[in-house]
């Protein structure tokens, strides 16, 4: 009996964080959908299918808000339990700590904002000479980069001196792979990483007031 009693408790915990983050929950069982539809679909066929719904050069060019939604909708890997986990961690945090309007927020500006600089430094790298003019048509769908703004973000979340570490942590695990690996999407990484520390003004959560018998330090984030 007792085992049923903390059971329902559990589910009922489960329910409510869920219900809390209604965005982040949403977005993940849309990729859970999506996800299966690329499990039926030939290897060939798939890697078209992705590149028409890429932010690559060649597809912001012809329909840029078209690529810039659908691309936030698939996952290349096909792996969707890391990233239910990584919405759990991240995401959902960040939603019931700012609310659904502001969390959205930080992620189209993680999103769009590092794709359209990435792409922007692989454009100038073409013409150039440094990247292949292949490159125009290169796959590039995920939701990475809002996932790098968000976790950036969740910075001000972290009382002092805590919030410094989880920031050095932060920018050293997606500043190394820029400094090695030097690609566009290390740099659209690093990017989206750099506008969630910048989202600081809503960095805060809703509705949220000063208790009066509270000193002013003892509020501060």
């Amino acid at each position: 009996m007792d085992g049923v009693i903390r059971f329902r408790r559990g589910l009922r915990a489960v329910v409510a964080y869920v219900r809390a983050a209604p965005g982040t929950y949403v977005w993940l069982t849309v990729l859970f959908v999506t996800t299966v539809a690329l499990h039926r679909m030939s290897p060939s066929f798939e890697a078209d299918f992705l590149r028409q719904r890429s932010t690559n050069l060649h597809e912001l060019s012809d329909n840029p808000v078209r690529v810039l939604l659908a691309s936030a909708m698939w996952i290349p890997s096909g792996r969707w339990l890391p990233y239910a986990v990584l919405y759990t961690v991240f995401h959902a945090q960040a939603e019931r700590w700012t609310g659904t309007v502001r969390w959205l927020a930080v992620c189209a500006a993680a999103h769009v904002l590092a794709t359209l600089i990435s792409e922007g430094a692989l454009l100038w790298a073409i013409r150039r000479g440094v990247a292949p003019a292949s490159a125009v048509d290169t796959l590039d769908v995920g939701v990475s980069y809002a996932l790098a703004g968000v976790v950036a973000v969740l910075t001000y979340r972290i009382r002092r001196p805590w919030r410094y570490p989880y920031a050095a942590a932060v920018l050293l695990f997606f500043g190394v792979p820029l400094l090695t690996g030097r690609t566009f999407t290390d740099l659209g990484h690093f990017t989206a990483v750099l506008i969630g520390l910048a989202c600081r003004p809503l960095a805060t959560g809703p509705g949220k007031t000063r208790n009066p018998k509270e000193t002013p330090a003892a509020t501060r984030h």
